[in-house]
């Protein structure tokens, strides 16, 4: 029930050796001027408990990166107010770019990815975390990532 970006879309396998460049499993840091932080958009399965997640990666101002980095390993950091943050990961499974979707970074208790909460606008992504989705959606959604090209079309619709 969760499909995890690896990395932003604008990270580059060339970024791993400078020294300026970051990338572990929940933090980087591009030229040292792009930062970033990994977190879940988390979707709920319409009847049942379960809840579908996105890891996706989101860029922070610097300000915001280097106060989140600084509470890290913080008990009580989830009362810090959310940080604003574009998507920088690209979802292909929906028909518009998920790339730039203005979002809210919620710290949780230490040791929990951050939730993701999507600008509440018609796209198909926001729409399907205030609204939740089906189980056959999940499944469509498993199809594409497992076996991208064969069913996106299908997936993008929402069918």
């Amino acid at each position: 029930m969760n499909y995890t970006a690896e990395a932003p879309a604008v990270w580059d396998a060339a970024f791993a050796d400078a020294e300026d460049c970051l990338l572990s499993a929940d933090q980087c840091v591009v030229l040292g001027q792009h930062y970033f932080v990994k977190g879940l958009i988390e979707i709920p399965v319409i009847g049942g408990d379960e809840v579908f997640s996105w890891g996706v990666w989101v860029s922070l101002s610097r300000e915001n990166f280097a106060r989140a980095a600084e509470l890290w390993d913080t008990p009580g950091r989830e009362s810090e107010r959310p940080y604003f943050g574009w998507l920088t990961t690209d979802l292909p499974v929906y028909p518009s770019p998920t790339l730039n979707l203005k979002t809210h970074v919620h710290t949780r208790p230490v040791g929990e990815r951050p939730h993701v909460e999507l600008e509440p606008t018609d796209h198909p992504l926001a729409v399907e975390q205030r609204t939740g989705i089906s189980l056959d959606r999940v499944r469509e959604i498993a199809a594409a990532v497992l076996h991208p090209g064969g069913g996106e079309a299908a997936v993008a619709s929402g069918r």
